[in-house]
């Protein structure tokens, strides 16, 4: 009898009692991988100021004026860059480069100086001017030549065209007489390119503001004045909607910069046009309004 009640009362076997462990080894994965992500996600401004901070108190020739500022920097939690502006500037932090200037120049000359060269520019550029090819502006502290694709280039092409060479040595001559920075912009409409030479606008627009800078340079224009930026579709003056405003869009941007507010200047023993001019084969223009 009491045989037949230990086999009627046999104790279940648990076979699931590995899930409890199971569950609490992917509790513990889980929070290994949230604390090891909370360490990898470093400041890096706050690491570059602790890093140059070190290497300042361990180098024996960094004054204690030095050492200060950068504690009070770990310690206010500046960042680099706009809140580190604000810092009084100390001269032995500023890099030895002969390429970074001093503001030498003054607004009011600035100013000045920029109202003589708008006004030389319109009188040289007047027909372009009138036809809507070219536009003017003029602010405090630059002096932009806009100029229209179509009357420097081909559709889809980054060549200049024949007539464009003659009007860019014009501008090259009034540049060569001044010392200011020059920037070349190009700029497309918002028409998707995608060609094996150029995948994209951005490639266009570069290669574009490049063949402005090559034909200055050729022309005498000292290239270490000269820089070439690429903006693509990104920058429109009116709405790509229609065929009038992606032309008024296409354009190529000549800005130049106050001595004031540039950042790099004329080496001394630099001269203008010192840099023998490549040969150049122009091409025929297409009609502006169809161009890119």
């Amino acid at each position: 009898m009491s045989r037949r009640r230990k086999q009627g009362h046999e104790e279940h076997v648990n076979l699931e009692r590995w899930l409890v462990s199971y569950a609490d080894f992917i509790t513990l994965l889980f929070a290994f991988f949230v604390v090891m992500y909370s360490i990898s996600s470093v400041n890096e401004g706050k690491y570059r100021v602790l890093s140059d901070t070190l290497s300042r108190a361990f180098d024996p020739k960094t004054s204690a004026g030095d050492k200060t500022m950068a504690k009070d920097i770990v310690q206010d939690g500046l960042r680099p860059g706009r809140d580190m502006a604000q810092l009084p500037i100390d001269e032995k932090l500023v890099p030895d480069n002969p390429a970074v200037i001093e503001q030498n120049g003054k607004p009011g000359e600035d100013e000045a100086q920029l109202a003589r060269v708008a006004e030389e520019l319109n009188q040289v550029l007047a027909p372009y001017i009138q036809d809507d090819l070219i536009n003017i502006k003029r602010d405090k502290a630059w002096l932009e030549v806009e100029m229209k694709s179509g009357l420097l280039f081909a559709s889809g092409s980054a060549s200049l065209s024949t007539e464009s060479v003659p009007m860019l040595d014009k501008l090259a001559a009034i540049f060569k007489e001044i010392p200011n920075a020059i920037q070349v912009e190009g700029h497309t409409d918002n028409r998707p390119i995608n060609t094996r030479e150029f995948p994209s606008n951005w490639e266009l627009s570069a290669a574009r503001a490049a063949s402005v800078v090559h034909q200055l340079m050729r022309a005498g224009v000292d290239p270490v004045r000269m820089g070439a930026l690429s903006y693509g579709e990104y920058h429109p003056l009116v709405d790509n909607g229609s065929e009038e405003g992606r032309y008024q869009n296409r354009r190529v941007t000549i800005v130049l910069q106050a001595q004031s507010m540039a950042r790099y200047k004329l080496p001394s023993d630099s001269q203008a046009g010192s840099v023998p001019p490549p040969p150049i084969t122009p091409v025929p223009a297409k009609p502006p309004v169809l161009g890119r």
